[in-house]
């Protein structure tokens, strides 16, 4: 079999050679540096994003409060279910496509490269706003340890843009240095968290060790639906192990243990957490001590249990665990934008790494610039003196969070329909028919999320029935994918060969060698 004059990949797709429209570089600047995480490393870097302490303190309270569902913690069970439904068909995807550009790799794999350039701008869109936002409460929580633990009055806005720059800093390092510095905080965090729950089963509220919020009898009434988006929320982050495949020494091994390993142990930590506060403060009263307590909910039920040393350091660890969102966030917007810049859906000097450290160094400057000036947008317009530490959690974080959920919901909805796709077109549907199936299920259910998300996105970000905030901030999503289809439809009729690059990474240096040894012989 000759390969000189062969025009298609593996894939079906012409093959890229030196006639695709994309400066070639040396295959190691194209490349993340590989053995540079193991199990712990990409476990701990994708536990991160999740922000265990931001969603036991903010995210938890907040449920209580506004949807009055006393069955979070079983909530957080089904989605669970879902998600490990989910995980099934995207864990064997991960076992064929290796890639840091994930979603978007494996739904151009799925469902084709006009698809793939769609996700592939959506989820540019989804996680860098999911990343931004969480700069709106850093800056509220850190103004107020200033306040009440110093007395100096500072701007949200000053502590936001300091971690801007140290965020951006760390991006640059290699990213086991990450995987330290991210470990670290982690671990303490999810430590104190089990120390109040061990602490509110061990002094309970006056109707005892109730299992009554796991009663499916809880979840009923109209705020089911809103409490689904904000508890699916909560998951965000797990999805991000197949981002790190290529700095993985075994990624069709690690990456699907650390997918099962994350969204397990999130779907428990998170359902006994939830559970402990119905403990603590009695099912029967949860509801109104989350209103009146709202976001100091948690600090008020460790002050009367651990005293005000505890709840003093788990204020501190809040932040910290915060800075570890913003960091793990960092790294997934640089390696898409560097996926992205390699197969030519941005520049082509966003496909290169930087330096001894292996990092995509020009997708962090990226993120770091989206990062600033959204910051700065919202400083200039914050017309309060001294700045009002209400509009950034309000309106940055609350904003840009339900964005960033709303199309990371849609990307795994599109990426299980993918994983069907694929299997279906390689021929083995029958010998996968069991994950088809879980991931079938998943797509369904990930697509009533997403109604409702959409539906309830009033409620979702503070905004009346009637803001026009409940239709502009969901467009944002809408029109990154547009744009990035029209973007793939576009490369496809006039710039083929790069639209062939869509989604295969590293697959596309072999396919550029074996044309670049073809042209001899031809």
């Amino acid at each position: 079999m000759t390969t000189g004059s062969s025009s298609t990949s593996q894939s079906g797709r012409p093959a890229p050679g030196s006639g695709d429209g994309i400066s070639t570089f040396k295959g190691q600047d194209r490349a993340l540096r590989a053995d540079r995480l193991g199990t712990g490393g990409l476990l701990l870097s994708v536990l991160a994003a999740t922000a265990p302490l931001m969603v036991v303190a903010g995210v938890m309270p907040t449920t209580f409060a506004v949807m009055g569902i006393v069955g979070q913690p079983l909530l957080f069970v089904v989605l669970g279910i879902v998600l490990v439904l989910f995980s099934v068909g995207y864990a064997e995807m991960s076992r064929h496509v290796h890639n840091a550009g994930a979603f978007y790799a494996y739904i151009s794999r799925g469902l084709g490269g006009t698809a793939g350039a769609g996700a592939a701008l959506l989820a540019l869109v989804a996680y860098n706003a999911l990343q931004v936002g969480i700069y709106g409460i850093f800056g509220f929580e850190v103004s107020g340890l200033f306040s009440t633990y110093l007395d100096l009055q500072v701007a949200w806005w000053i502590p936001a843009l300091a971690a801007v720059v140290a965020v951006g800093a760390l991006g640059w390092l290699k990213i086991d240095v990450n995987a330290k510095v991210l470990g670290v905080l982690i671990v303490i965090e999810v430590a104190l968290v089990v120390i109040f729950d061990i602490a509110a089963v061990a002094d309970p509220a006056k109707e005892g060790l109730s299992l009554h919020a796991f009663n499916p009898d809880t979840l009923t009434g109209a705020g089911v639906g809103t409490a689904l988006c904000f508890c699916i929320a909560a998951f965000t982050g797990f999805e991000q192990a197949p981002v790190y495949a290529e700095e993985t020494s075994r990624p069709h091994v690690l990456v699907p243990r650390v997918m099962f390993l994350a969204v397990s142990f999130v779907a428990v930590f998170f359902a006994i957490s939830s559970w402990a506060f119905t403990v603590a403060a009695g099912p029967s009263a949860i509801v109104g001590t989350a209103q009146k307590e709202s976001a100091g909910l948690l600090f008020s039920l460790t002050e009367s249990r651990l005293g005000g040393t505890f709840t003093d350091v788990l204020h501190v660890l809040f932040v910290t665990g915060m800075f570890a969102a913003l960091l793990s966030f960092h790294n997934v917007v640089a390696r898409y934008a560097f996926a992205m810049g390699r197969e030519g859906l941005l520049p082509a000097g966003f496909g290169r790494t930087t330096g001894a450290s292996g990092a995509p160094g020009t997708g962090s400057l990226l993120q770091t610039a989206v990062s600033l000036i959204v910051v700065a947008a919202f400083a200039v317009s914050d017309d309060k003196p001294a700045g009002d530490p209400t509009a950034p959690v309000l309106h940055l974080f609350t904003w840009f969070g339900n964005v960033g959920a709303l199309g990371v919901i849609l990307l795994m909805a599109a990426a299980s329909v993918s994983v069907i796709v694929f299997f279906a077109r390689r021929g083995t549907a029958g010998a996968q028919a069991w994950r088809l199936a879980t991931s079938a299920i998943a797509a369904v259910a990930l697509l009533v999320i997403a109604f409702y998300t959409i539906k309830d996105f009033d409620v979702l970000v503070g905004a009346g029935p009637d803001s026009s905030l409940t239709w502009l901030l969901p467009a944002i999503i809408g029109a990154a994918l547009v744009l990035g289809l029209v973007q793939g439809l576009v490369l496809r009729s006039r710039r083929p060969q790069v639209h062939a690059r869509i989604g295969l990474g590293n697959e596309a240096f072999q396919l550029d060698k074996a044309a670049e040894t073809a042209e001899p012989a031809s």
